[in-house]
C-alpha cells in the first residue's frame, strides 16, 4: 500500500464523488513539506474569542485536554503543535485535539501540501489470490466538468499537518441521520487523520469543499484569495473518528488496518454559522450494506490526485466494474478498480447508483506504486457504528 508522502513509493488516493456513479479509490493522501507561512498566526480552539488585545484563546475544554497530556497551551498556539515528540503525539481515540488556527490554511499553503500515499508491493497484492480477483486493467482518470459543485458530488480536499509537513487527502460531505439537512460530517480515510500503529492524530485537520471549483490554472491562482480557491470556506475538524483497527494496525503501507481505513470528521466553519450541508447544498447517504463486488456493475472514484503527472488542482474521476482484493485471509475483502489517479486522492469517496440515487460505498485507501488501480474498504457494521456514534455524540454541535 502506498504511504502518505509524495516522495514515497507508496501512495494513497482520495476520490471525488460525482452525481452519477459511485467511485472506489485507493489510499492516496496528498501531503507535502510545504512552507509554514502562517507560523506567526495565533492558535485558537474549535470556537474562538478575542480579547481587547486582539489575542485569540484556546477554549477551556481543549486547553484542559492539552494540559492533561503535559502540553503547554501557550506554546501550542504559537507553533508548539510542530513538536512531534512521541510522548506528546496523542494517539488514543479519545485524545483527538485540533484547535483552530485562524488563517493557517492560506492558498499558497494549500497548494504546497503533498499527497499522503499508501502503496502495496507486488508481493502483498498477490497475497491470498484464492480470494482476490485478477488485477484490473488501468482506467485512465478523466477530468471532472466545472464548476465542480454543479457536476460532482460534494467532494473536496482534507488538509492536515504531519511530522513530514503539510499534506492533503480527499473527502466527501455525507448526511447526518440525526440532523437532516444540517450535516457537518465529512467521510475520508483513516490514514488522512491518524498515522496508525506507530503514531497519533495528525494536526490542523481542515476540509475545503469544491476546492478550486472553476479549475483555474496554477498561474491563475498565483495571487488567488482564499475565497477563490475555497468558495465554500475552510472547515476545521472539531472531532475525528477512525477505526480501532486502523489506529492499532495501520502502517505506511496500509498494514493490517487497510481494510478498516476509513474516518468521519465533524467540522465547523472557520467563519460563519450555517452547517456544511446547508453551505454546499448537498450531502450523500452512506451505504453500510457492504455489497459484494460481484453484485455491483460499476463504481466510480473521484478525487484530487496530486503526484505527477497531476498537480492537485483539478478533480478527476474513474469508473470501472469493481473486483475483490484480499491482502490477508483474516481481513475483510476490499474493493478494487482500475484507475490511474495518484497520491492526493486518498480518502475520496467511492460511489454507486442505487435506484437512481448516488451513495457513498467506500473510500480510496491503497494502490500500487505504478498507479494502475485503487482499492477501498467495504463499509459494514464497524463503519456504521463509527458513523452513528459520531452523529449522536457530536452531530448537534
Amino acid at each position: 500500500m502506498r504511504s502518505a508522502r509524495r516522495s514515497s513509493t507508496r501512495r494513497r488516493r482520495t476520490v471525488l464523488a460525482a452525481t452519477g456513479l459511485v467511485a472506489a479509490l485507493a489510499l492516496t493522501a496528498t501531503a507535502c513539506n510545504g512552507d509554514d507561512k502562517a507560523d506567526g498566526q495565533a492558535g485558537a480552539g474549535a470556537s474562538q474569542a478575542a480579547d481587547d488585545g486582539g489575542k485569540v484563546h484556546i477554549p477551556a475544554d481543549i486547553a484542559n485536554k492539552l494540559k492533561e497530556h503535559g502540553i503547554d497551551v501557550d506554546k501550542w498556539k504559537n507553533g508548539g503543535w510542530k513538536d512531534w515528540d512521541k510522548d506528546k503525539w496523542l494517539s488514543e481515540a479519545k485524545d483527538f485535539v485540533n484547535p483552530v488556527i485562524q488563517g493557517l490554511w492560506k492558498p499558497d499553503r494549500m497548494q504546497s501540501a503533498k499527497e499522503a500515499n499508501k502503496t502495496v508491493s507486488t508481493k502483498d497484492a498477490a497475497a491470498d489470490q484464492g480470494v482476490s480477483d485478477p488485477e484490473p486493467q488501468p482506467v485512465q482518470a478523466q477530468a471532472e466538468k466545472t464548476p465542480y459543485h454543479d457536476n460532482a458530488a460534494p467532494v473536496g480536499k482534507v488538509f492536515f499537518d504531519s511530522p513530514e509537513g503539510s499534506m492533503v487527502c480527499s473527502g466527501t460531505v455525507v448526511k447526518d441521520v440525526n440532523h437532516p439537512g444540517k450535516s457537518n460530517l465529512v467521510w475520508t480515510a483513516g490514514h488522512c487523520v491518524h498515522a496508525g500503529t506507530n503514531g497519533g492524530w495528525y494536526r490542523n485537520i481542515a476540509f475545503v469543499p469544491s476546492y478550486n471549483d472553476l479549475d483555474k490554472s496554477e498561474s491563475d491562482l498565483a495571487n488567488a484569495t482564499t475565497t477563490q480557491i475555497a468558495p465554500y470556506g475552510t472547515w476545521w475538524a472539531d472531532w475525528a473518528s477512525t477505526s480501532n483497527q486502523w489506529i492499532q494496525g495501520g502502517s505506511e503501507t496500509g498494514g493490517a488496518g487497510a481494510a478498516y481505513d476509513y474516518a468521519v470528521l465533524h467540522v465547523k466553519p472557520e467563519s460563519g454559522a450555517k452547517s456544511l450541508e446547508e453551505t454546499v447544498g448537498a450531502a450523500l447517504d452512506v451505504d453500510f450494506s457492504a455489497p459484494s463486488a460481484t453484485e455491483v456493475p460499476s463504481m466510480g472514484a473521484w478525487g484530487y490526485p496530486a503526484a505527477p503527472p497531476y498537480s492537485g488542482l483539478k478533480m478527476f474521476k474513474c469508473l470501472d466494474r469493481p473486483g475483490r482484493l484480499s491482502l490477508n485471509a483474516s481481513l475483510p475483502t476490499m474493493y478494487r478498480i482500475g484507475c490511474t489517479m495518484t497520491g492526493g486522492s486518498s480518502g475520496g469517496g467511492w460511489f454507486r447508483v442505487v435506484n437512481g440515487k448516488t451513495e457513498l460505498v467506500s473510500n480510496t485507501s491503497i494502490g500500487p506504486s505504478n498507479n494502475t488501480w485503487l482499492a477501498g474498504p467495504q463499509l459494514g457494521q464497524e463503519a456504521q457504528g463509527l458513523y452513528e456514534n459520531m452523529s449522536k455524540t457530536y452531530g448537534g454541535r
